[in-house]
């Protein structure tokens, strides 16, 4: 898959920070503190290789704020990940947990690497290493990692056992997304796609769209979009184009996702399915859809290609999928945008449900983790809604608008430690 530069993404999140803090005539001191973040932990840890070669990977924990509770945000596996990077998407995560109002402030982990060329022994030396290095710095009432790009269940089981052995006793709400058997929750894998596909049902539904007669394109099919996609199509939405890293395909009248699901279980890959029309992920964004679904990689939607997306709905399954110059101009076309930090929230949503479980030791069905999920999600999207309408702002605008009100307060309660 194609990925821009990502230079400007920090740049994009603090542009809009300064815009809301300007809106909201937020005190410049508070200003200040929510510019930067308050720990920043870099660390270049020596990993032994299969073939007896030692080397060295860079990692980071970034976290942002915990005005409202402890930092919570994943940690991927990427090459090239930057600080900056993770400076941006712990930023975000912070806007997120206020978003729909888990008592959490926002972090980020990275390890700059290629999981795809490591080999599970490998990885797994890299997380525990990482993870011995993260030990004085995370833990339950003070950072919460999860799974991100390129890390799953396996890795956050890793870093539970590894922490654990550290302490001398099991910690499991240490992490989320971790398996079921070691405290994990059910529903928490399907979540971040649960809340995408609810946020696409209100906002088609209040925007006017034929619901669910909507043509949908997703970019990306790993956890999210896979998940969106099903349950999209179970709700009647025709799913015209989906892609992964290989590439994509679109059909104008939808695709048979039971036959794609069985081409990439089979494949490892959706390039290469007969049924319908080859295309790349860059067409995949311009396609003829009604609804699209940017869910792979920030920055893929910029001011290069914003002026041919066809979609009068975009729901942000990515972090940060739209730069900054594309938003604005999306925006003056009337084309609807469901942000990042209301639409992906789900996940974060269902990981503070397995923190709460794994505190107390008292574990949810899934019908019941999904309701409360419903009740959380449906809840912040009024609220983004509704302010968006009383303000005659975007839904990017009315969210941060929530979000950033409600840390600074926080903030404010808490005042300044001498």
């Amino acid at each position: 898959m194609a990925i821009a530069q990502r230079g400007g993404f920090l740049e994009t999140v603090l542009d809009q920070f300064d815009r809301t803090a300007a809106r909201l005539n937020l005190d410049p001191s508070l200003r200040v503190v929510l510019r930067t973040c308050k720990r920043e932990f870099t660390v270049n840890f020596p990993v032994q290789m299969d073939d007896g070669q030692v080397r060295v990977f860079t990692g980071y924990r970034i976290q942002h704020s915990q005005a409202r509770g402890p930092s919570k945000g994943g940690i991927r596996y990427h090459p090239g990940v930057t600080i900056d990077e993770a400076r941006a998407l712990a930023i975000l995560m912070t806007w997120k947990c206020a978003v729909v109002r888990l008592p959490f402030g926002g972090a980020k982990g990275a390890v700059d690497c290629d999981p795809h060329r490591l080999s599970i022994k490998e990885i797994e030396r890299v997380t525990r290493r990482f993870t011995a290095e993260l030990e004085p710095i995370i833990g339950p009432d003070s950072d919460i990692p999860a799974p991100d790009l390129g890390t799953g269940a396996r890795e956050m089981a890793w870093i539970l056992d590894t922490y654990s052995m550290h302490r001398g006793y099991s910690v499991p709400a240490v992490v989320t997304g971790k398996p079921i058997e070691l405290g994990g929750s059910e529903g928490r894998l399907e979540a971040t796609g649960h809340g995408v596909a609810l946020c696409v049902a209100e906002s088609a539904k209040r925007s006017g769209l034929p619901w669910p007669n909507v043509r949908v394109a997703i970019q990306g099919f790993g956890n999210v979009g896979s998940v969106t996609a099903r349950v999209l199509a179970s709700q009647g939405c025709p799913i015209v184009a989906l892609s992964d890293v290989s590439g994509g395909v679109y059909h104008p009248s939808g695709l048979d996702l039971r036959n794609l699901t069985r081409h990439v279980e089979e494949h490892l890959q959706i390039a290469g399915f007969p049924g319908g029309e080859p295309i790349d992920n860059a067409s995949l964004l311009t396609c003829d859809c009604d609804v699209l679904v940017p869910a792979a990689m920030e920055q893929q939607i910029l001011a290069s290609n914003a002026d041919q997306v066809r979609a009068r709905l975009i729901v942000e399954g990515a972090n940060g999928p739209i730069d900054g110059i594309a938003d604005e101009m999306l925006a003056k076309r009337g084309v609807t945008i469901v942000p990042d930090i209301l639409a992906n929230a789900g996940g974060v949503t269902v990981s503070y449900f397995e923190w709460v479980q794994g505190r107390e030791a008292f574990f949810w069905s899934e019908a019941e983790v999904r309701e409360r999920l419903v009740t959380i999600m449906t809840k912040a999207f009024d609220d983004i809604w509704r302010t968006a309408k009383s303000e005659g702002v975007t839904l990017r605008e009315a969210a941060l608008l929530l979000a950033v009100d409600r840390v600074g307060r926080a903030l404010s309660l808490r005042g300044l430690y001498p």
